[in-house]
């Protein structure tokens, strides 16, 4: 199995410290974000890694190289300086990606999930599986609800997408390469009964913020 990280966006909200370095570079605990993320990829097995990049995303590859230090390939899918959203990124991967199921990972996600208990295939005909979590205190909503293992949406979702999927090409199947959400295909997969959904305990944060980015790097370190 194949794994995409997603590190091509802005960082907005951690401004000044995204003015000159990608999101996915601030480190936490010593080293980069998406070390990490590689480290846990590498410690699964996966040898194949994308890493779409976006905004300062030359300043990536520069520090990651082509993966050979955590005995994996690192591919990259430049985007130029207009991100092209989630499922414009993942369409324009696909040739790097393959035709089989891959695994998506947010760069700017923090989590001690072992990569290892992911499955590395879809059953069925189902086109995705999403991890998700316990509503955070910060989120007034969460994202998703699950009925056994098959994610629903809900007037009073209680589960967070975590930031890691399982993704097969086909739900991208007629995609353009521009700017576009995966979330209204996703919806429609989900309506169709064809997401599975795991709910993972696990310690999680989205680090979208100053205030988590400084938590994170309190308990954690720099």
């Amino acid at each position: 199995m194949r794994a995409m990280i997603l590190a091509a966006g802005y960082g907005k909200r951690l401004r000044p410290l995204t003015d000159h370095t990608p999101k996915p570079l601030l480190s936490i605990g010593g080293k980069p974000m998406i070390v990490h993320h590689i480290e846990k990829l590498a410690g699964a097995g996966i040898k194949e890694v994308v890493v779409n990049l976006g905004h300062l995303g030359s300043k990536i590859p520069q520090s990651l190289g082509n993966g050979s230090t955590w005995g994996l390939s690192i591919e990259y899918s430049d985007e130029g300086p207009d991100p092209l959203e989630t499922g414009g990124g993942m369409t324009k991967a696909l040739p790097l990606l393959g035709s089989e199921t891959f695994l998506l990972v947010n760069g700017d996600v923090w989590t001690d999930l072992d990569f290892s208990s992911i499955p590395s295939s879809l059953t069925g005909d189902d086109q995705a599986m999403l991890f998700l979590v316990d509503q955070p205190g910060w989120r007034d909503k969460g994202d998703f609800k699950l009925d056994g293992n098959r994610v629903q949406e809900s007037g009073s979702p209680d589960l967070l997408y975590a930031g890691i999927a399982l993704y097969h090409p086909s739900i991208l199947d007629g995609a353009k390469i521009e700017k576009f959400s995966i979330i209204p295909r996703l919806k429609k997969a989900i309506q169709e009964d064809r997401v599975a959904g795991k709910k993972i305990v696990c310690e999680w944060d989205d680090v979208g913020t100053p205030e988590r980015l400084s938590a994170l790097r309190e308990k954690h370190g720099e």
